[in-house]
């Protein structure tokens, strides 16, 4: 069945997609099992006229999300999942090249990249990472990417990460795609040479990280969204990088917001119903209303059983109102707010101003669409 669902995904045949999924969980095959069998395609799933990899990066979201559903609600999930991958275009294959034998500097890397030869940086990438290890690439590459996050709008780093984090955990997989994925989007993004460190002396104290978490999740739509969805990503890597390094990395993140002015967007909602079930939080979330919506679930957050209802809700909201297309920030953009709502749940502003940010770009795209 994998081959067969693989040649349509590869074809960009979304009915068919759907056809063969649908067969498959009538015979009561895994969703989760089919999510996993699909990592070489998906890495080269494009999004244009975006040079963005937003399709490979939202592979890994769809795991880090998957936890927050009941097993009967996987399905759905994934028949998204698959949906918009059947209908986006591939990036053309690359036959796999015999890995060099000749020592590979993270320089030679760069060196690639800045002559925008593709396959050259892809057999380079794949070397590198055979010689001095996936962490290594992944740390080189980030610290890479830190020095261009104005000019790819933090994708740089955003992207990059979730790929990353795949690539080093399927390693049972063929990565080839991967890295070829990665050296189109560095090629593309013209992203060269790595940015000395900044010279920042210590990592903010909490106070002062609390006030830029409460920057970055201020501001309406797609460019501030960004900004949360850039920390966000940066957390999820931090085991890589020395403290120098990180401090480096928030500093990068710190000035991509440049002067944004910090608001407390929900200060003083009225007081509404906590929903009681998902068909309460269903038609609270119909009516597409962002500030109606963060009043009601604002207790939800004080918990970690509130935080996981929150999540599953949300997630579900997204499948129920599915109508054949979606923005893939919808994806990034929750856990990005889920992450800002389990770390620093005790910061009620800052998680109720990061859930209003992402659910009214969600429901202004959602309207749109209607």
């Amino acid at each position: 069945m994998i081959d067969g669902l693989l040649q349509v995904l590869e074809a960009s045949d979304p009915t068919q997609a759907n056809e063969l999924f649908m067969r498959e969980m009538a015979k009561g095959r895994d969703a989760l099992e089919i999510h996993l069998s699909l990592f070489p395609l998906v890495q080269r799933v494009l999004n244009p006229p975006f040079i963005n990899p937003h399709l490979p990066k939202m592979y890994c979201i769809y795991r880090e999300l998957i936890p927050y559903l009941k097993k009967d609600e996987i399905p759905a999930f994934i028949r998204l999942e698959i949906t918009e991958y059947a209908k986006r275009p591939k990036l053309e294959k690359l036959p796999k090249a015999n890995l060099l034998t000749s020592t590979v500097s993270f320089t030679d890397v760069e060196s690639a990249i800045r002559e925008q030869d593709w396959e050259k940086t892809s057999l380079l990438m794949a070397t590198f990472y055979a010689q001095a290890g996936g962490t290594e690439l992944a740390r080189r590459l980030l610290l890479l990417g830190s020095g261009y996050l104005n000019h790819s709008l933090g994708h740089s780093i955003s992207c990059t990460v979730f790929i990353l984090l795949e690539l080093l955990d399927r390693t049972d997989q063929d990565l080839w795609p991967a890295f070829t994925t990665l050296a189109d989007y560095f090629c593309k993004g013209g992203f060269h040479t790595t940015p000395p460190l900044r010279k920042t002396p210590a990592f903010p104290s909490n106070e002062i990280f609390d006030q830029h978490l409460l920057q970055a999740s201020s501001g309406r739509g797609i460019v501030n969204l960004h900004h949360t969805i850039t920390i966000y990503a940066m957390d999820r890597v931090r085991h890589f990088f020395t403290t120098e390094e990180y401090n480096h990395l928030v500093g990068a993140w710190i000035a991509f917001m440049e002067d944004k002015k910090s608001k407390l967007e929900v200060l003083d909602l009225p007081r509404m119903e906590l929903p009681a079930d998902y068909a309460g939080f269903y038609k609270t979330f119909s009516r597409l209303e962002a500030k109606s919506l963060v009043a009601s679930i604002g207790e939800m957050i004080a918990t970690p059983q509130g935080r996981e209802k929150l999540g599953r809700f949300l997630i579900k909201n997204l499948c129920d109102h599915y109508r054949g297309n979606y923005n893939p920030h919808y994806l990034t953009g929750l856990g990005s707010a889920l992450w800002v709502a389990d770390h620093y749940w005790k910061q009620v502003p800052i998680v109720l101003n990061a859930l209003f940010q992402y659910i009214d770009f969600l429901f202004d795209s959602l309207k749109f669409e209607d």
